[in-house]
């Protein structure tokens, strides 16, 4: 067998997410067509990451098995046609033959994910669906003070979807930055891993600091209760992006 990585860029928007579903258009399923297009095998692909419905992509990674050998252009030139073909928002960025025992899942040191709040009183048009919009002016330098309370070994209880599968809740969040440019504030979250809808909790609970709601002070305290209820609304997934996976 040979082993292929691919990176993948997509639009969230019209799909139910990256894992394939019964009934439900998903990111996976479009690339694993297109793969059987071109290659006339039926493979499963593991991403690095399942983003949910709506999330998009800048960076994502992911590896499948073929029985025969192919050249990396041709594969992603191949995987490319065929999802131009069917109409699908997903390009692929590069492909690359790789080891065996390369995963794309379990293989990864580091996520890193990018949320964007684009903070202007017009709505949106050009970026309508590729970000969050609010009006009313947030208070970055706020949010980024509440954000490095955050930072850190913690039980991320608190910031943990219901439906969650992980086993601990326990995760160590290397990054989490609030940054100001111009009309949009970007959110930069890095870690090995996370939990369930973690990136789009934490950016819910700034955004209440954001506002003036809340304070560092009440950010940490919502750490610490370890209770889903103290969590700030979640927010929508149009403005988080998957932006890279180290290896």
């Amino acid at each position: 067998m040979h082993r292929f990585r691919i990176d993948i860029e997509y639009d969230g928007g019209p799909y139910a997410g990256w894992q394939r579903q019964a009934g439900q258009h998903s990111v996976q399923e479009a690339i694993e067509k297109a793969i059987a297009a071109f290659s006339g095998e039926e493979v499963t692909i593991r991403g690095a990451g399942r983003t949910d419905a709506g999330v998009h992509a800048l960076g994502q990674v992911a590896h499948f098995d073929l029985s025969r050998e192919w050249k990396s252009d041709k594969v992603r030139d191949a995987l490319n046609a065929h999802l131009t073909l069917a109409g699908e928002a997903v390009s692929i960025l590069r492909a690359e033959a790789v080891a065996e025992d390369f995963d794309a899942r379990f293989s990864a040191k580091a996520r890193h994910y990018l949320y964007r709040i684009a903070n202007r009183r017009s709505p949106l048009a050009l970026e309508r669906g590729r970000a969050w919009h609010v009006a009313r002016r947030l208070d970055a330098a706020a949010m980024h003070e509440a954000a490095q309370r955050l930072v850190g070994k913690h039980d991320f209880t608190t910031f943990r979807s219901v439906q969650c599968q992980a086993k601990s809740p326990v995760k160590t969040l290397d990054r989490l930055d609030v940054t100001r440019v111009g009309d949009e504030i970007e959110i930069h979250a890095s870690a090995r891993s996370f939990l369930h809808n973690q990136v789009r909790s934490l950016v819910g609970t700034l955004k209440k600091v954001g506002e003036g709601g809340w304070t560092a002070d009440y950010a940490q305290a919502a750490l610490q209760a370890r209770d889903r209820a103290a969590c700030g609304p979640v927010a929508p997934p149009q403005g988080l992006y998957l932006v890279r996976v180290d290896y």
